[in-house]
């Protein structure tokens, strides 16, 4: 088992931790409906990407017609 040879002080520890921090994520604007999406997914609001669509978004799904 490992031991260590000297002690390691806090702030050697803290310097090496100090690239371990999260970073913030930058959204990017829809090209078709403006809403804020991440970069290089689909938008899940209108369902597009790089300007077609991907995936069909229905705009209102009425639950008493499914149900029967």
């Amino acid at each position: 088992m490992a031991v260590q040879q000297n002690r390691v002080t806090r702030s050697r520890r803290n310097m090496r931790r100090s690239h371990d921090a999260l970073v913030a994520a930058n959204p990017n604007e829809c090209g078709n409906c403006g809403e804020l999406r991440r970069p290089h997914h689909v938008c899940p609001s209108c369902g597009h990407y790089d300007g077609r669509e991907v995936i069909a978004r229905s705009t209102e799904i009425d639950l008493e017609d499914d149900a029967a």
